[in-house]
C-alpha cells in the first residue's frame, strides 16, 4: 500500500479492504480517488463506458457506515471495480454492445454483481465489449472502440477489453469479466494484467432480463471470472464473487480451500505449443521464463503435451459454433454492427451437425475430460500460452480472421473441460505485455492461483499505466 487515500486507485485490492476494515482510509475516500482516476484516464482508452458516480459514492458511504456500526465488512469492502455491460446490474442497461439492446434495463442484479454488492464492493462502472461479446477485439456500434492503454494501435483483447484496459491503467482494482473462449484471459494477457477462467460452476450466472434460457453450452462452459492487477486479488475477488446463488442450477458448492495437498514437489507440465503449428518466440520465451521461475521456487518442471488437444479443441469449436448458429444468428443478423456480422460468419460458417453427430459430441466432452483427468492427477499444473502470437493490432480480425482464430487455440480446450486457468503477466518485450496461461485440475483454482503468484513474483508489471499513445 502506497501514499494518502488520493492515491489509492493504484493500491492493491487487499490493501484498500485492509485499509478501509481497519478505518485507516474511508470507503468514500477510496471512491473518490478512484473516480477522479476514471474520469482522467478513460476517456483516451475508453473503457468505461458507463460511469457510475452517484452510485459507488451511496455504495462507498454504505460500507463505511457499516463500519461505524460495528458491523463485519465483506472481503472487497470499499473496492472500486467494475462490471460488463452484458451482465444484468439493477436499474442499468444490459446492452452487450448492441445499439438495439441500449434500453434493456435490468430489474435486477445477476448472481455475479449481487455477490459483489455483499462483499462490500463499490461499482464505480461498466465496461465496453464487442457486440454480442463475440470478438477478441473491443469494438462495437453502440460505444466505440477500447484502447489499449499500453498501445493505442493494438487490441485490449475481447470480449471484456473494457474490463482488462479498466483495471490495467489503474480504473478500478479488480473487474468482472466472463470466458467462453478465451473472454477474460487473453484481454488479461493483452493489457498485461492477471485474469481468472475458474472450474465450470464456480462462479453462479444468470441473466434476469434474458428473454430466454442460454443454449446449453452457455450454460456449461461460460463462466464468470474477476481480473485485477495481481494475481492475489484475483483470490480474493473470487472468494467474493463464488456465493452461492439458487438461479444458476449448474453451480456446484466446493470449498474454495481445504481440498487434499498434492505431492510436493508439484510436478508441473510446460508447453510452449499445445496445437503444434508454431509459436511466435515471444511467446515460447514467455512460457521457458515462467517454467524457470516455477522452477527456482521447488516445483518439478519438466516437458509435457496434454493429451489430445487438437480434437478437444476441435469439439469446442463444434459445441460453441453449432449453437451460436441456432441460439445468435438471427439476433446478429439483425442488430450487430457490420465488423460484428462478418466476424460472426466467419466464426460460425461450418454446417450443422446431424443430431446424432451433435449427440456423440456432447458424449465425448466426458471422454475427454477423464483422459485430462488421469493425466492430470500425475501433473497437476500445466503452463501454456494464452496465445500463439504477441496482442494484435486492433481489427485485425476483420482483415485475417484465420490467423487470429489459429492463434487462439490455447484458450479453447480448457473451456470445454471446464478446467480453471489464470492468465498471468511474464514480463514486457518490446513495450508490450506477454505472459502465460496456469491450468489446474477442476475446483483446484488455489493451485493455479498459486504457481501464477510464483511467476508474477518474477516478472512484476509496472500497472497501474498509461494510457500511452
Amino acid at each position: 500500500m502506497r501514499g494518502s487515500g488520493t492515491e489509492s486507485w493504484r493500491w492493491d485490492a487487499a490493501d484498500i479492504a485492509r485499509a478501509v476494515r481497519l478505518g485507516r482510509v474511508s470507503a468514500r475516500e477510496v471512491a473518490e480517488a478512484a473516480l477522479a482516476r476514471q474520469a482522467e484516464a478513460n476517456p483516451a482508452i475508453n473503457a468505461v463506458v458507463l460511469p457510475l458516480e452517484r452510485e459507488a459514492l451511496e455504495g462507498a458511504e454504505a460500507v463505511d457506515a457499516a463500519r461505524e456500526r460495528g458491523e463485519a465488512l465483506g472481503p472487497l469492502a470499499g473496492v472500486p471495480v467494475t462490471t460488463k455491460i452484458n451482465a444484468d446490474q439493477r436499474g442499468l442497461p444490459t446492452s452487450n454492445g448492441v445499439v438495439a439492446f441500449r434500453n434493456v434495463v435490468a430489474a435486477e442484479d445477476s448472481p455475479v454483481v449481487a455477490n459483489l454488492r455483499r462483499a462490500g464492493a463499490v461499482i464505480i462502472g461498466r465496461t465496453n465489449t464487442p457486440a454480442f461479446s463475440w470478438r477478441w477485439f473491443t469494438d462495437n456500434a453502440l460505444h466505440g472502440r477500447t484502447l489499449n492503454p499500453w498501445n493505442a494501435g493494438v487490441t485490449p483483447g475481447g470480449s471484456s477489453g473494457g474490463a482488462s484496459a479498466a483495471v490495467a491503467a489503474g480504473i478500478g482494482a479488480v473487474a468482472h469479466g466472463n470466458d467462453i473462449g478465451g473472454s477474460v484471459r487473453y484481454p488479461a494477457y493483452a493489457c498485461g494484467v492477471a485474469g481468472l477462467r475458474p472450474s465450470a460452476g464456480r462462479i453462479p450466472s444468470f441473466n434476469p432480463s434474458a428473454a430466454a434460457e442460454r443454449p446449453l453450452s452457455g450454460q456449461v462452459l461460460s463462466a464468470q471470472g474477476p481480473l485485477a492487477r495481481r494475481v492475489g486479488d484475483l483470490r480474493l475477488a473470487l472468494q467474493a464473487m463464488a456465493a452461492p446463488d439458487p438461479r444458476d442450477p449448474w453451480q456446484a458448492p466446493v470449498p474454495l480451500s481445504g481440498l487434499p495437498a498434492p505431492a510436493r514437489p508439484i510436478r508441473v507440465a510446460l508447453c510452449a505449443d499445445p496445437a503444434g503449428g508454431g509459436v511466435h518466440p515471444t511467446v515460447a520465451e514467455a512460457v521457458d521464463r515462467a517454467g524457470k521461475a516455477l522452477e527456482a521456487a521447488g516445483y518439478a518442471v519438466e516437458p509435457a503435451e496434454p493429451p489430445n488437444w487438437a480434437a478437444v479443441a476441435e469439439d469446442w469449436d463444434a459445441f460453441i459454433n453449432a449453437e451460436a448458429t441456432v441460439y445468435m444468428r438471427a439476433g446478429f443478423e439483425q442488430h450487430a454492427d457490420p465488423a460484428a456480422r462478418g466476424i460472426f460468419a466467419r466464426s460460425s460458417a461450418r454446417p450443422l451437425p446431424a443430431i446424432e453427430d451433435y449427440m456423440r459430441l456432447l458424449a465425448r466432452r466426458a471422454t475427454h475430460q477423464r483422459a485430462w483427468a488421469r493425466w492430470m492427477a500425475e501433473r497437476p499444473l500445466l503452463v501454456i500460452p494464452c496465445s500463439n502470437e504477441p496482442p494484435f493490432p486492433q481489427g485485425l480480425d476483420e482483415t485475417d480472421f484465420d490467423r487470429v482464430f489459429r492463434a487462439q487455440s490455447p484458450l479453447f480446450p480448457t473451456v470445454l473441460l471446464g478446467l480453471p486457468s489464470v492468465a498471468v503477466p511474464a514480463g514486457v518485450v518490446d513495450g508490450l505485455p506477454t505472459g502465460v496461461q496456469v491450468v489446474a485440475p477442476r475446483w483446484r483454482e488455489d493451485l493455479a492461483l498459486d504457481a501464477a503468484e510464483v511467476i508474477e513474483a518474477a516478472w512484476p508489471m509496472p500497472t497501474p499505466i498509461g494510457p500511452r499513445g
